[in-house]
């Protein structure tokens, strides 16, 4: 084998290489007499059949072979010896392959680049840190008992008001067109319940069954989909009036939620809520560790990868836009603009990604199988009455499996470099945590011209 590098241009590296011809055929030869000894045609022994008719019959399918696996263990043992790592699978040219001939291919590819992650020890971070209130935990409370609501038919004649319930059939138009979602059949409506439009559910107070109100409803300009900011005209046929009845908090409800006392479901409520505030607590610093790494760390990355990761955002970008959720500051944009924004933040993801792998593999960070179980047990619980359909799935599928390490190894570290950062803890309430990062004050003078790159961040984390 004859290698010959072609010269390298950041990350790209390209060889050529040259496999004699007198070894190709020997490799053919070989594996036809191989051939030889399994097949069976008429007339002959196995393994005495002639190598002039294998050629005839095998020959072409034998050298299609012999030439893939060639090219494949030749590009190997090149990267091997040259110590590198393809970013992605090399790009393979065959320049010549008739037999008689050498064989001679290029390979091209982008190489993985070298990383030097700053200390971590200087990373100065703020962990906002929310409990839940009293108040908070006694809404969740109220909530969980409405999820539970009975209704019953009520044979009152009388005007619906709040706290009641309304069986209707109701049908939406726009400029005299019905519109798609506008159309519903036996919809139970609790007015003040807050599932519809509040200018809905007001306009059917007063309302008694049998009869059918009609009324117009501008829906609000941050509604999400086309029908932001229309108005249309609702036709709604009020078919029975229900009661609508609370469980009562007491102990044998409690039981007959799996909990011991009301006691005791009162505090899983209350620790369910503080698991989910710390957790998007944790999701913020997370995107502001992001942050600071990404303006920390500054390297060329391989420009195939972020055509890989580009296309999947720019794909779902424009299923986004064929929804009619484009954000307001996009709609004027031209594709163009927008492909050159997009691409940016597909570098900023690779280039973090990259970070992070060479962190964890440098510092030996590994995803246990136990880390595994739990992962797919988690995934499991969301597909009720399917659960061992689903565990037998990611068991039987490695690249399944693989969809749930990746996340579960960027979290650990994530933590290994948390670990050790320096975090000040800062009480905040719920919603200083939930808002954007980008609205923070201590960001305030520079947060006009990131805005745009930040807020199309949020999914990468």
């Amino acid at each position: 084998m004859q290698v010959t590098d072609k010269g390298a241009d950041g990350l790209k590296r390209q060889f050529n290489v040259v496999i004699a011809a007198s070894s190709i055929e020997e490799k053919v030869n070989n594996r036809l007499t191989e051939v030889g000894q399994q097949v069976r045609l008429p007339g002959f022994r196995p393994g005495k059949v002639p190598m002039t008719l294998l050629k005839k019959r095998f020959g072409q399918a034998v050298r299609g072979e012999v030439l893939e696996r060639t090219i494949d263990e030749s590009t190997q043992a090149a990267l091997t010896e040259r110590a590198v790592k393809p970013a992605m699978q090399p790009k393979i040219e065959v320049v010549k392959a008739d037999e008689g001939q050498d064989l001679e291919f290029s390979v091209e590819f982008e190489v993985l680049p070298e990383i030097s992650a700053k200390p971590f020890s200087d990373l100065d971070l703020t962990r906002l840190v929310a409990t839940v209130s009293d108040s908070e935990h006694e809404e969740a409370v109220t909530g969980f008992l409405k999820n539970r609501r009975t209704t019953e038919k009520s044979d009152e004649v009388r005007p619906a008001k709040k706290g009641d319930g309304l069986l209707v059939d109701f049908t939406g138009r726009i400029d005299g067109k019905e519109f798609d979602g506008g159309t519903v059949k036996d919809a139970m409506i609790e007015l003040g319940g807050g599932q519809y439009l509040p200018d809905f559910e007001k306009n059917l107070e007063g309302a008694k069954a049998g009869e059918t109100k009609t009324f117009s409803l501008t829906f609000p300009d941050d509604y999400a989909g086309s029908m932001a900011g229309k108005t249309a005209e609702f036709e709604v046929a009020v078919k029975e009036l229900h009661k609508i009845t609370l469980p009562e908090l007491n102990e044998e409800f409690a039981k007959s939620m799996g909990d011991e006392s009301v006691q005791a479901m009162r505090d899983r409520m209350r620790k369910f809520l503080q698991d989910n505030y710390d957790s998007a607590a944790r999701m913020r610093l997370k995107r502001k560790l992001l942050d600071k790494l990404a303006e920390a760390h500054s390297f060329d990355v391989p420009q195939g990868l972020v055509d890989v990761e580009f296309d999947a955002i720019w794909r779902q970008m424009e299923r986004v836009k064929q929804d009619g959720q484009l954000d307001p500051e996009d709609k004027d944009k031209t594709d163009e603009e927008l492909r050159a924004e997009y691409r940016k933040i597909a570098e900023r993801r690779v280039r973090l990604g990259l970070l992070l792998s060479d962190v964890g593999q440098k510092n030996a960070v590994t995803v246990s199988q136990d880390d595994m179980n739990k992962a797919i047990i988690q995934e499991a619980m969301r597909y009720p009455g399917q659960e061992n359909a689903v565990v037998e799935y990611y068991q039987r599928n490695p690249q399944a499996m693989e969809t749930l390490r990746a996340p579960l190894f960027e979290d650990k570290v994530v933590d290994f470099i948390l670990g050790q950062a320096k975090i000040t803890d800062q009480p905040a309430s719920i919603e200083e945590v939930m808002k954007d990062p980008d609205d923070d004050t201590e960001a305030a003078s520079d947060a006009k011209p990131k805005k745009k790159a930040k807020s199309k961040k949020k999914d990468e984390e």
